[in-house]
């Protein structure tokens, strides 16, 4: 699972810093909140979820495990979507607004859900070395 979440990262910061350059080139600045969240719950938190699983889990291949990557990834790019589609105004914000609610629920289920894995991993491993 460190390995999925890492790839997802490095792929989050190059369409991240793609959308930067683009607002550097274009002196339009009108994304910034868009390439903020990209890089910061796109990169950021799925690096540090990926050195959780590398570091600290034991839990990684759970089924658990497996739902928070991929709620965590759907809701990064709904919400990056959604946020482009809003600042780029190609949507009506009362149509998006629900939609990234979502995403940010989503969001939020992913993180109580990496906790949960942190509690369960350290239920089953006192001596940091337990396996899987």
């Amino acid at each position: 699972m460190d390995r999925k979440f890492v790839l997802s990262a490095l792929g989050y910061a190059i369409i991240g810093m793609m959308l930067g350059i683009y607002m550097a080139k274009t002196k339009d600045h009108g994304q910034f909140v868009t390439h903020a969240h990209i890089l910061l719950a796109g990169f950021v938190v799925s690096f540090i979820y990926g050195l959780c699983h590398k570091l600290w889990l034991t839990n990684s291949e759970s089924r658990l495990a497996g739902i928070q990557f991929y709620l965590h990834q759907v809701g990064v790019a709904v919400m990056s979507l959604g946020l482009f589609l809003l600042y780029g105004q190609f949507i009506d914000p009362q149509v998006i607004d629900p939609v990234l609610a979502l995403s940010a629920v989503m969001l939020l289920v992913g993180m109580v859900l990496m906790k949960v894995l942190f509690i369960q991993s350290m239920r089953g491993d006192h001596d940091g070395h337990g396996s899987v």
